[in-house]
């Protein structure tokens, strides 16, 4: 069994060169850099304090209009309210009509606070239903250090974040294909206005994949920030950052040169084999159910444990059926859980102890 792990480890391994260790630092209050897959945190500084986070709030906003069930190509028509919001904006008109897709690409790319405000009523009802589940999806990503009071991040009581937080709200946001498209968009035309995206990483780091800007004199720059380099995604946040466009630079650079992606275990790969009783067929062989890759640099000391949801095996088992969970370690710290899955059916051609045969012996004896 042991000799199945080193060889998956060691296949892993030699997919890259792994890094050696760089140093890196911030001008930022609360900073963070996080491989997008594994969620493995590579770097982090505050991560965890809530601050103001200004108009990275947004990712939220888009994340949840596009999981709301409404179809992008939908109509809305602008409220008046909607037009008075202050800061950075589309200049919408009260009754303009325009459609669902156009709005996210201002709220995007524009950042517009009216446009995030016309998304809000549209999907939610009313602004304040949206924000409820703005807090929602919050709370079901794992967002323990956050609340919402706004569709659009202007400055409010009970309105935060943290760096840990808008990294985890970043990679479901790239998991949304219709949103890391319109992130990764340098510049749309909708309805005439023509939008340019405000991250200048699209233009300036090889890789750059969005996600989003921000600013209010409170909260100061905010920036939520990814790039794919190598087969490999980084999510960078700042909170509270002047120098926010080198210091992303230099975590991503960190990042890509200090951490390789390792391939763990492949799905269907094999690792181990355990007895059966009951059958014929003397061991079922023990599979990988999910492929599982994680960033590693030089210095990092990988373990493995294999947890069984049995003690002992007895047929019949089944092709597929879980068979516990394989756990990997990173310096200590648990970095992945593969389940694991038998890998083929094996039927029961032995009887037990006090089974049919053996009272059939007992009857033929007496």
């Amino acid at each position: 069994m042991k000799r199945l792990l080193a060889a998956a480890l060691a296949a892993g391994s030699l997919l890259c060169q792994v890094p050696t260790a760089q140093a890196v630092g911030t001008s930022a209050s609360s900073a963070i850099l996080m491989e997008a897959e594994s969620g493995r945190v590579l770097y982090e500084q505050n991560a965890h304090e809530e601050r103001l986070i200004a108009s990275i709030t947004k990712l939220m906003t888009a994340l949840v209009a596009l999981e709301s069930g409404h179809d992008l190509e939908e109509t809305v028509t602008v409220g008046e309210a909607c037009t008075r919001a202050e800061g950075s904006s589309l200049y919408l008109r009260p009754g303009e009509e325009i459609s669902l897709k156009g709005l996210l690409y201002g709220v995007m790319l524009r950042s517009g606070n009216d446009a995030a405000l016309a998304v809000a009523e549209h999907c939610g009802g009313s602004v304040e239903e949206f924000v409820g589940r703005m807090n929602e999806k919050a709370a079901q990503l794992g967002m323990m250090n956050s609340h919402f009071a706004n569709p659009n991040g202007l400055n409010a009581e009970g309105h935060y974040s943290s760096a840990y937080d808008m990294a985890l709200l970043a990679r479901a946001c790239l998991e949304n294909e219709a949103l890391a498209e319109i992130a990764a968009t340098k510049s749309a035309t909708v309805d005439g206005r023509v939008l340019t995206n405000h991250n200048k990483l699209l233009w300036q780091y090889e890789g750059c994949i969005g996600l989003k800007t921000g600013y209010t004199e409170k909260a100061g720059r905010t920036l939520v920030s990814a790039a794919r380099r190598g087969g490999m995604t980084l999510i960078a946040v700042t909170l509270n950052d002047p120098d926010d466009w080198r210091d992303h630079t230099a975590l991503l650079d960190y990042g890509f040169s200090t951490y390789a992606a390792v391939t763990l275990t492949e799905e269907g790969k094999a690792v181990a084999r355990r007895p059966v009783s009951g059958s014929l067929v003397p061991f079922v062989e023990i599979q990988a159910a999910e492929t599982v890759r994680i960033p590693v640099c030089e210095e990092d000391k990988i373990d493995w444990e294999l947890q069984w949801d049995q003690e002992a095996l007895e047929a019949p088992l089944r092709a597929g059926g879980s068979a516990g969970r394989m756990i990997c370690r990173v310096n200590g710290e648990e970095a992945a859980c593969v389940p694991l899955v038998f890998a083929q059916d094996v039927e029961r051609t032995l009887q037990p102890p006090g089974g049919i045969w053996t009272r059939l012996m007992e009857l033929w004896n007496r």
